[in-house]
């Protein structure tokens, strides 16, 4: 059985962020968000694909909405009612399939 994601401390979250192009932290939410924008609606939705495979891999979803060309993206871990590595690990992953 695996470990209970536990919620990152304020710094540890900070420093994870300060590597992370574009995504900031909202306090109200206890979640990170990131709005991609893209060429067209294929590249939205082949960036969505490649995200949604990796989410069904980890076990670890992201909460976004897509209009044409722009995807926003929130990402929290609900079990640990906070930001975990586990959003961080996403958050990365999708900024690579972006570039």
């Amino acid at each position: 059985m695996s470990e209970r994601p536990t919620e990152m401390s304020e710094s540890t979250r900070t420093t994870a962020l300060a590597g992370l192009d574009g995504w900031s932290y909202s306090a109200g939410e206890k979640a990170i968000n990131k709005t991609f924008k893209f060429e067209d609606f294929g590249e939205a939705w082949a960036f969505m694909n490649r995200a949604a495979l990796l989410a069904e891999k980890m076990d670890h979803h992201p909460e976004w909405f897509n209009v044409y060309n722009r995807v926003e993206v929130k990402m929290t871990t609900h079990d640990a009612d906070g930001v975990t590595e586990l959003d961080i690990q996403m958050a990365t992953a999708m900024n690579r399939f972006a570039a």
